[in-house]
């Protein structure tokens, strides 16, 4: 049985998920095409403030069905539970059961969670703050703190440094620390270097470096030279896991987890099947492989989405390539620091730094928030006529008018 609409499922609406599916919207022939967004949430999750909501800021609400309002795509609040890449189909689970949605073109982005490492203990004592249920555990945790108990952050990454800068500038009355593998920044130039310990400095954070985590417990993290640092809230960000569904399907994955793609995110292994964020193991310059971040996320999305437009409707494929400028990280609400990068994403000696950084990076953050809503950045739509036909048989995903 034929059918008239090529049904384009894209499991996940973080950045990736949402930005692809609002660029294929307006890319493509509202006739021609199907396309439905699966989320176990009905707000967008602006994942790179969730360490501002656990330091207890009120974000502001963003519904999907807002977003997407006019764009022709449909939302599904589920929770995809299993991908059959032979079959083309996606099962998921909500209040009224479970059902298989069928698709032509899959857009993976179920994106990443937080990493235990198979620490013992973390599971159980350690928070996350790289979902919205998880800050907001945490946002609660922190509420019932008295004065001078403490918080440790494990991790120096950028998330990490994110998280306990915030949370040291928004409760002071906290013994706040930081325990890392290595120095603190030291992938960062002397300049960032520099005014990233000043500004730790100041927010009075203590940072243990060089110092390897071995054990999470109750009340303190336990450290590999054998001693313990005192946590009456520990939280992990030493970095992330991919969600495992891919991993338990025939899709082509790398030891990550990830979806291996071409340049175009497309699986090779699967040419109906395209990953995008941190989901995708794709390369950039130099045949680095890509870092989970927003920074090659968001382009990525771009790729896919005009790359599914391109071959669905016989124009030719974009052939630009993702690559790095800066990294940008806040340093709580005052102070931040931009860090200038290669295209393969080494730092460089410049650096922006202080209260303009701080603006830089508020900007960079609202700005991708608006990208969901406005994947074309707000310029003429141009959609396209589809002259790929679907052939593959199953009910069709009816989108919204």
């Amino acid at each position: 049985m034929q059918h008239t609409q090529h049904r384009i499922v894209v499991l996940g609406a973080g950045y990736t998920g949402a930005i692809a599916a609002g660029r294929l919207a307006r890319r493509l022939h509202r006739e021609d095409v199907a396309i439905t967004v699966v989320d176990t949430e009905s707000d967008f999750v602006e994942r790179v403030r969730m360490h501002q909501l656990a330091a207890g800021q009120e974000l502001r609400p963003r519904p999907l069905r807002k977003m997407f309002a006019g764009t022709g795509v449909g939302l599904r609040v589920a929770k995809v539970t299993g991908v059959d890449v032979e079959r083309r189909t996606v099962a998921v689970v909500d209040a009224n059961g479970t059902e298989d949605l069928v698709y032509d073109t899959l857009v993976y982005a179920l994106g990443s969670g937080w990493d235990p490492q198979g620490v013992p203990g973390t599971a159980e004592h350690a928070h996350e703050i790289s979902s919205r249920p998880g800050a907001l555990r945490l946002r609660e945790r922190l509420a019932r703190l008295d004065a001078g108990q403490s918080v440790v952050v494990v991790g120096g990454g950028l998330t990490g440094l994110e998280a306990v800068t915030e949370l040291a500038e928004s409760r002071p009355d906290l013994d706040v620390a930081i325990v890392t593998r290595g120095s603190l920044g030291d992938w960062l130039s002397p300049k960032g270097r520099k005014h990233l310990r000043k500004v730790v400095d100041k927010l009075g954070v203590t940072a243990y470096e060089h110092t390897t985590v071995t054990g999470v417990e109750a009340d303190r993290v336990v450290t590999a030279d054998g001693g313990a640092v005192p946590a009456a809230v520990t939280v992990w960000t030493t970095g992330f896991a991919v969600h495992p569904i891919a991993k338990a399907t025939d899709l082509e994955v790398a030891g990550s987890g990830q979806i291996v793609v071409d340049e175009t995110m497309r699986s090779v292994s699967h040419p109906d099947v395209y990953a995008v964020g941190d989901a995708a193991m794709a390369k950039g310059p130099g045949g680095k492989p890509l870092r989970m971040s927003c920074a090659s996320g968001v382009p990525a999305a771009w790729q896919a989405a005009d790359a599914i437009a391109a071959r669905l409707t016989g124009r030719s494929l974009p052939t630009r390539q993702i690559r790095y400028f800066n990294q940008c990280v806040s340093l709580g609400r005052r102070e931040g620091l931009i860090q200038y990068v290669t295209a393969d994403d080494r730092a460089v000696r410049a650096a922006l730094t202080g209260r303009l950084a701080a603006s830089y990076k508020e900007a960079v953050t609202k700005g991708a928030a608006w990208g969901v809503a406005n994947p074309t950045f707000g310029l003429p739509v141009r959609r396209h006529r589809v002259t790929r036909k679907p052939t593959t048989a199953g009910s069709t995903i009816d989108a919204p008018a």
